[in-house]
């Protein structure tokens, strides 16, 4: 069992389509952040940085528990003990999907959060900032439509790269952005939009406390 500690987040989002995908059971215990509970005592024994998400593996490698911080370490993490070609063994292969996970980390999600924040979340509407977090926002998307002209997943097949991407794009309409100025990208988000691990770990958060079944496990 995997004790998922997040919120109903794009980064919360990228654990949760990840497990449905893995077919891993889970419990998704939420963490309200707009109350600030990302920084309990509690949670911070987790997760010192205090933020979400984070993870208790009741069954770690040892057969003991671990507990992992870090979206992108958790990913790497749970793909790892599944075995699962999300995360291909190939080196070369799984050294492309490193690449765009850290895109991910470092880029779609840093930019993406600021421009949120900028555009549509701040109370005080600062046209230098929101200029310079929008313009990079579509420098992104410009990245990622030139990639997915030529490819139809980020690492060549699907992967966990796509997973942790996937949540921060389909937040496209708080952006205002138009799809048809990104049409590689756009018809990648159909695609993954198409898959039910996608669709159930993008409202999974709002059945709050419940154990999830494995997808294979789930009645159809």
């Amino acid at each position: 069992m995997i004790d998922l500690y997040a919120w109903d987040t794009s980064n919360g989002r990228k654990i949760s389509i990840l497990l449905e995908e893995l077919g891993l059971p889970y419990r998704y215990h939420p963490v309200d952040i707009s109350k600030g509970c990302q920084f309990t005592e509690d949670f911070l024994t987790l997760n010192p940085n205090g933020k979400i998400p984070a993870i208790i593996d009741r069954q770690g490698p040892d057969g003991k528990p671990i507990a992992i911080f870090e979206s992108g370490a958790i990913m790497i993490y749970l793909a790892n003990k599944s075995a699962s070609e999300l995360y291909p063994a190939d080196i070369r292969l799984r050294t492309d999907v490193n690449q765009w996970l850290m895109f991910q980390m470092g880029g779609v999600g840093p930019s993406f959060g600021q421009a949120l924040h900028y555009y549509k979340y701040a109370d005080q509407k600062v046209d230098y900032a929101i200029k310079r977090s929008m313009d990079e926002a579509h420098r992104i998307y410009r990245v990622m439509d030139l990639h997915l002209s030529k490819n139809d997943y980020f690492a060549g097949q699907y992967s966990i790269a796509d997973v942790s991407i996937y949540p921060w794009v389909a937040r496209w309409e708080w952006l205002d952005i138009q799809w048809r100025d990104y049409p590689h990208v756009a018809r990648w988000f159909e695609r993954v939009s198409e898959r039910p691990a996608a669709q159930q770990g993008m409202v999974v958060m709002g059945l709050e406390g419940e154990t999830q079944p494995s997808p294979m496990n789930r009645a159809a």
